[in-house]
């Protein structure tokens, strides 16, 4: 699909559909009032006729209206004109996308300058619609026999724009957004792979693949042995189960000075978590292919980050394996030695996460990090406290924890802080070791978290558990390919670049 920003008159424009925004109670933007002059008051007539009144969702499309160049005009409800932003423009051109998507229309025009305020948060909107309509035309079929719909013929968007200012905003945020999305449809392609194609190898076999794409980009994949030297016990033990050898990825990109403190963002790579001997229920457990969803978050960002060049040191380190029942596999009560020297008792073997996690969290002391965020699928507890809305966030640094709050916030791609209490580290209390590895039921995203805090003393860091936001179940099973915008509006905003 490709994106580009214009000023072009709508009225004259040659496109195969002009989209149209109507506002609730049928007001007409000036652009919107220009089309109905030329089209001999055609848009007042279907709005008289309640067709469509611009209640928020509401579509139609009217082929071959005379007056304008188009071949098709598809209006579409924003609701209150005031209201429009950037959730507003997503869904804007989410709807124009799904409208048309069984028509034989080639491109589309968004009439979205004139819906926005004349100030820089046009840039979040332009960007937000860009990422909604290349998810809109997502589909997952590297699988199937058949790997092409004949029914989606989109290759093109132009976003319309009032003014050569507003084409300048629009522009920036095109490439910012174009990027972005390569790297959200990157997470969610290795996402939806099944466990017996994207193993820790596979992963591995990945990271490689960009680097040879990307010179800026630089891969470290440590092996089993190289981790037994490390002492990565803890990790070490999670793979003992598996068949398929567990693998430590790290990506490196250098696009500052040598002497800024890297960002590092810690991916939980877990290929397939079938819960080791604390075995799963076996309803629904085909969707634990995706507890590496922090991990394939990590190389969708890092390939955005790359592509758009950004002005940081960022480095993602994404630790992978499998957890299966086998005779070597962890067991209830088993001790384990992590790369921190401190000792963990495994009372589940299904909180393996944090296991993997713990040994990579300490890894990235080496960088001397300005900030550590690590990403996993980490907790059933934090999908019933918030549910599939909101991702978590629990953190050692309040400063951090606020930017990235408000990058939530400024991307659409929202988190929700739980505290991170000394209090609730008594429940990690265990008789025979330094820590257990679970808390008991009660805050259970919480007692995660502070497992992992113990691992973090020496560094700024946050945490943020996707449980709930990283891919669908039902009738729209599939990745998200969240938190990558989140985590990319983090970065443009570090880069000051995010306006």
């Amino acid at each position: 699909m490709d994106y580009l920003a214009t000023s072009s008159d709508p009225v004259k424009l040659r496109t195969q559909c002009l989209v149209l925004g109507i506002s609730q109670g049928g007001k007409l933007s000036a652009r919107g009032q220009n089309i109905d002059n030329a089209t001999s008051g055609l848009i007042r007539q279907v709005i008289k006729s309640r067709d469509i009144s611009g209640k928020a969702g509401e579509t139609l499309l009217l082929p071959c209206c005379d007056g304008i160049q188009a071949k098709r005009l598809l209006l579409i409800g924003v609701g209150r004109q005031k209201d429009f932003d950037q959730a507003q423009a997503e869904c804007f051109a989410q709807q124009a996308v799904k409208a048309t998507r069984e028509t034989a229309a080639t491109e589309l025009a968004l009439c979205l300058g004139d819906l926005l305020a004349a100030d820089e948060s046009s840039y979040l909107a332009f960007r937000s619609a860009v990422i909604a309509a290349d998810s809109a035309l997502y589909q997952f079929n590297q699988c199937k026999a058949e790997n092409k719909d004949p029914l989606i013929k989109l290759t093109r968007l132009n976003l319309l724009s009032v003014d050569g200012r507003q084409i300048r905003i629009a522009n920036r945020a095109v490439d910012h957004a174009v990027a972005m999305a390569a790297g959200i449809k990157l997470t969610r392609d290795l996402s939806n792979l099944p466990g017996n194609i994207c193993t820790p190898g596979y992963l591995a076999g990945q990271a490689s693949a960009m680097k040879k794409e990307f010179r800026k980009l630089q891969v470290e994949i440590l092996e089993e042995s190289d981790m037994q030297k490390l002492g990565m016990g803890a990790l070490l033990s999670v793979s003992r189960g598996s068949r398929e050898a567990a693998k430590l990825i790290t990506l490196n990109y250098r696009g500052a000075k040598a002497k800024d403190k890297p960002l590092v963002l810690v991916g939980k790579g877990l290929t397939f978590d079938a819960g080791g001997i604390s075995i799963k229920p076996s309803a629904a457990m085909d969707e634990m292919k995706y507890d590496m969803c922090g991990g394939a978050s990590v190389f969708g960002v890092m390939r955005a980050v790359v592509q758009m060049k950004l002005p940081i040191n960022l480095i993602g380190v994404v630790p992978s394996s499998e957890n299966l029942p086998d005779g070597d596999a962890n067991k209830p009560g088993d001790i384990v030695t992590s790369m921190s020297g401190q000792s963990i008792e495994i009372l589940n073997t299904d909180a393996e996460g944090r296991l993997i996690l713990c040994d990579a969290l300490t890894y990235c002391e080496r960088f001397n990090p300005a900030a550590v965020i690590d990403i996993a699928t980490l907790t059933g507890a934090c999908v019933i406290a918030l549910g599939k809305h909101a991702s978590g966030l629990m953190s050692n640094h309040e400063p951090l924890a606020r930017e990235i709050l408000a990058a939530g916030e400024n991307s659409g791609d929202r988190v929700w802080q739980l505290p991170l209490w000394d209090d609730y580290e008594k429940q990690l209390k265990s008789n025979f070791a330094d820590m257990a590895n679970i808390g008991g039921r009660e805050g259970g995203a919480i007692t995660a978290a502070c497992f992992l805090s113990k691992f973090t003393r020496k560094q700024k860091w946050a945490h943020l558990d996707i449980a709930g936001t990283a891919w669908k179940s039902g009738a729209e099973k599939g990745a998200t390919g969240r938190p990558v915008s989140l985590l990319i509006q983090f970065l443009l905003r570090r880069c000051k670049l995010d306006h």
